[in-house]
């Protein structure tokens, strides 16, 4: 049983460690480490995505700015509480990582695929340049009755047949992880760069039809504290 929902979330991405390894949290005497990862895009542009990983994987020395490594784990979430409340927040898991010497073997740096059930209605829009898109929250079952909530984005045809999508189906996604800067303007004035991550959805599959019964559409609150 285990397995099959290990199965329900894999992520495979390479790139260049750009930050230092920084202490994260402790589960059960277990201690946890993140970095962040540059994985390129065929656009020459790259994707600058959060790792966690455990202190019993790796001497977290190794990992020092400019290796390139490929991490295999998963895609997870986990709610941060703050003064202004509660923020959805996104991280690579990694259950293996190695090391590559060379750069140029990177056939596809960044793959995932999920197998969750939409669990907010999706929502259809256009964007300035007149794209089609549709956002999507996927709830992804993990072992000890949890879940990640991972927020997913369609285009084109995709995103016009996942617009009839409803609350409760059982959907298969293919794509990557892509992170995307935007701007937040506080009460005061001020305006905030940010970065958001999220699957860019490129293959999809109804699984199965559910009923908003079966999962209710809600806020994101009740899901893992803990990567």
């Amino acid at each position: 049983m285990v397995g099959n929902i290990i199965e329900n979330n894999m992520v495979t991405i390479s790139g260049t460690i750009v930050s230092n390894v920084e202490f994260s949290h402790e589960v059960y005497g277990e201690g946890f480490y993140y970095f962040m990862l540059d994985v390129p895009r065929l656009s020459d542009s790259n994707d600058r995505i959060p790792v966690t990983i455990s202190e019993r994987l790796i001497v977290k020395q190794k990992l020092e700015i400019g290796k390139v490594v490929e991490v295999e784990g998963q895609f997870r979430s986990y709610n941060s509480y703050t003064n202004e409340g509660s923020k959805l927040l996104l991280t690579v898991f990694a259950r293996e990582i190695n090391f590559i010497e060379d750069e140029k073997k990177i056939k596809n740096p960044n793959q995932v695929f999920l197998n969750g059930f939409i669990c907010k209605r999706p929502v259809y829009r256009m964007t300035p340049f007149g794209r089609e898109i549709t956002d999507i929250l996927l709830a992804v079952n993990r072992p000890y009755n949890k879940s990640d909530y991972i927020p997913c984005i369609a285009w084109g045809r995709n995103a016009r047949y996942s617009e009839c999508l409803n609350v409760g189906d059982n959907v298969k996604v293919w794509g990557r992880i892509q992170s995307r800067e935007y701007q937040k303007k506080l009460d005061t004035g001020e305006v905030l760069t940010k970065v958001a991550y999220e699957v860019s959805i490129s293959k999809m599959e109804v699984i199965s039809k559910g009923s908003s019964d079966e999962v209710q559409e809600h806020e994101v609150i009740n899901h893992s504290e803990t990567v």
